[in-house]
């Protein structure tokens, strides 16, 4: 097994409650097979610690290890380097890929994201003045960045602003407190463009959560992070980061048999890890409830980094 080091900036700073990301860094993977396949996978946690431990787990492999050792390693790691050694199993084993049934699927159209605060309006009107226009869109605001009754302001524009076909995603990364949460619920869980609110409340809340998803839409994303288990129990949307949340392949396996209220996002991945994004994506568009993905469009930069090539993206890397 092969490791090789990556590091982007974002196109622009992602504000949310808590707090700022401006690039991502992590190590791709290259998994060959004494057959001559090949399977690739990304490494890329979001956490600090995180990152230590998967530095430490990448430290102490060997390159020659057998895929059973690497099976009974990613049943232990942190998400991101589960995610990585998962990916490049399921490719050398034909689940995905050329070898694959279906190839690498494409997403469907991705919802848009809008930034926190009072950019939100400027994203907004380039949006609106763009080939495809608001009509039909979906739009994920990140919010808790501002104080609540500006961004209260800010929602009544943009509540005007957008037409009757939108949806709108509402994401407060766990910044909200309980009062503030049930306010802007109250304030939208009639409005048909709702889609839902994205973890209104920190992961120690869930008691909070449950009660707010009984007066409307709640969708649970770090909680599942943290909480792996409420991806098996949380009945509403869950937003689903494959680069973060471990063997994609269990994920996989869900959409295959049409489990629905799952929508997948990024986690600002290289070309790799967006196969994988994209795969996924295209399988849950196929599925009961389809969903635009949060895909980030106009966040990421363009480049070879990115290719659909995994070999064009090893060789960016280098």
């Amino acid at each position: 097994m092969q490791r090789r080091r990556f590091r982007f900036a974002l196109l622009q700073p992602l504000r949310t409650a808590a707090g700022v990301l401006t690039e991502r860094c992590g190590w791709l993977l290259r998994l060959d097979d004494d057959q001559g396949a090949v399977g690739w996978g990304e490494v890329a946690p979001l956490e600090q610690q995180q990152w230590f431990s998967c530095e430490d787990a990448l430290t102490s492999l060997s390159d020659v290890v057998s895929k059973a050792q690497l099976e009974t390693l990613l049943r232990d790691v942190p998400g991101a380097l589960g995610f990585g050694l998962g990916a490049a199993l399921a490719e050398l084993q034909g689940v995905v890929g050329a070898a694959g049934t279906q190839g690498w699927l494409k997403a469907p159209v991705p919802a848009l994201l809008l930034p926190a605060g009072e950019a939100m309006l400027t994203a907004l009107e380039a949006a609106a003045a763009s080939a495809g226009g608001l009509e039909g869109r979906t739009f994920k605001w990140k919010v808790a960045t501002e104080a609540d009754p500006l961004e209260r302001q800010l929602l009544e524009q943009l509540l005007q602003r957008l037409p009757p076909t939108a949806r709108l995603r509402l994401d407060a990364n766990g910044g909200w407190d309980r009062s503030t949460a049930q306010a802007w619920m109250h304030r939208l869980r009639a409005d048909p463009r709702l889609a839902w609110l994205e973890q209104p409340l920190a992961v120690d809340d869930q008691a909070g959560l449950e009660q707010l998803a009984a007066l409307g839409p709640v969708a649970l994303d770090e909680s599942l992070d943290q909480r792996p288990e409420l991806r098996r129990s949380w009945s509403g949307w869950q937003v689903r980061r494959p680069a973060l949340e471990g063997d994609p392949r269990l994920l996989l396996q869900e959409l295959q048999v049409g489990v629905p209220q799952r929508m997948l996002s990024t986690a600002f991945e290289t070309g790799i890890g967006r196969r994988w994004l994209e795969h996924l994506a295209g399988l849950q568009a196929q599925g009961p409830t389809p969903a635009a993905p949060g895909l980030a469009p106009g966040w990421t930069p363009s480049g070879v980094l990115f290719s659909t090539d995994p070999e064009q993206v090893w060789a960016a890397a280098a």
